[in-house]
């Protein structure tokens, strides 16, 4: 009941948008295809070569009054079944595939001097980092190829006051929005070996998220202090039942409460930011534990460079099995480079290694642009390290990919 007034919301504000006299209208769109090739085959999957495309549309409205609509919408479908092949428009993100039609955004904004007020599906970002964000707690991910994600929506009313120097920003979500793990029988799900696994659902929680942030910008600084009050979207694993080598997983979505803040300092030779959370459950089965990064950060004339360290302190060990990229990029060295060759070409470098030296995840991207409208993008990602290591245990899983998209 609730998915379906959430639907039929969302098309009400979608007519209300359009029927509206607009000051100026804008659309965007591209049509991508990708490629993507393994070497290796993994125990639970045999398959070297997968296809995909996505067609991403976005239109926004702006009204002399104040008020902004933005809407934007995914069609997309695939070789490997990483994407759903059902007729259905999703709203939620709660399905365990991509599904082939999804409302990305649909969100109405008010601005009127220092307020500004936004209702509907929308993309929040918090904290000031740029290779990991322990504070970012309203956006969920899709993890179905751990290395390569995206971001996904929420539900929210989201009030931001600007005055000064300080910014206040508000969230309240109604509507629990998971990330999305990678499917139980697929390369990107390491299973134990022996063992047969099914996913036996979730358990999504009931009740809201609640969340405040205030930045200050200072002289020759900026920071803020942030917190929430929710659910994390990243899930426990629960065996919700067991016939050996059967094992039946349900998901699991611990209460979580976090205290965090992030600082940005720009020097004469580089800028340094660091960010740090902490987190505590009343749930049982999850951890107490803090994340931090501290990172360097220079422009050297075509070329950007980042890179630090990103530390995890855990205070409660509750020994649950989980999925949580945030915390297995922890005690790690991460870094990324980009040189912009010219207006159409780009190369990119992105790394992180553990310190003890039991995972690594190297990237390398090309981007080159043919004209207006097309881009053609190469990159090749290698994962090694130990399979006890977040990383290692992707071992199997380095890939090539050649991405051709069409922008209009």
């Amino acid at each position: 009941m609730r998915a379906t007034w959430h639907r039929h919301s969302a098309c009400v504000l979608f007519l209300v948008a359009t029927a509206c006299l607009a000051q100026s209208f804008s659309q965007r769109g591209f049509l991508e295809t990708q490629f993507i090739g393994y070497p290796q085959t993994a125990p639970n999957d045999s398959g070297s070569a997968i296809g995909e495309s996505l067609l991403r549309y976005e239109a926004f409205y702006k009204l002399s009054a104040g008020w902004q609509f933005s809407g934007g919408i995914d069609a997309r479908t695939d070789s490997h079944r990483q994407d759903a092949r059902a007729l259905h428009l999703s709203w939620n993100d709660r399905e365990t595939q991509r599904p082939a039609f999804e409302i990305r955004r649909l969100s109405a904004s008010y601005h009127h001097g220092p307020l500004t007020i936004e209702l509907g599906k929308q993309f929040i970002r918090w904290g000031k980092a740029d290779i990991l964000n322990p504070t970012d707690r309203f956006a969920p991910r899709d993890f179905l190829s751990v290395v390569d994600n995206d971001f996904l929506g929420v539900t929210a009313a989201r009030l931001t006051y600007e005055k000064g120097s300080e910014t206040l920003d508000v969230v309240w979500a109604p509507l629990f929005t998971p990330s999305r793990i990678p499917l139980i029988d697929q390369r990107w799900f390491v299973a134990p070996a022996g063992l047969r696994l099914i996913d036996a659902g979730a358990r999504y929680p009931g009740g809201s998220q609640t969340g405040a942030r205030w930045n200050h910008l200072g002289a020759g600084y900026e920071c803020s202090l942030s917190f929430y009050q929710g659910f994390n979207n990243l899930p426990l694993l629960g065996i919700a039942a067991t016939s050996l080598p059967t094992v039946y997983l349900q998901r699991l979505f611990p209460q979580m409460r976090m205290y965090g803040g992030d600082v940005a300092i720009p020097l004469k030779l580089v800028t340094v930011k660091g960010e740090a959370a902490y987190f505590t459950s009343s749930t049982p089965q999850a951890d107490d534990y803090a994340l931090y990064v501290i990172q360097l950060e220079r422009q050297q004339g075509e070329w950007m460079f980042v890179g630090g360290y990103a530390g995890q302190a855990v205070t409660r060990k509750r020994q649950a099995l989980d999925f949580a990229p945030d915390r297995g990029l922890a005690r790690a060295f991460l870094g990324r480079a980009t040189w912009t060759i010219d207006t159409n070409r780009s190369l990119a470098f992105e790394a992180a290694a553990r310190q003890n030296g039991d995972g690594v995840w190297l990237k390398t991207e090309y981007s080159h642009a043919l004209g207006q409208h097309w881009r053609v993008k190469a990159a090749f990602t290698l994962i090694r390290g130990s399979p006890a290591d977040f990383l290692g245990q992707y071992r199997r899983n380095s890939h090539g990919t050649l991405t051709v998209r069409y922008s209009f």
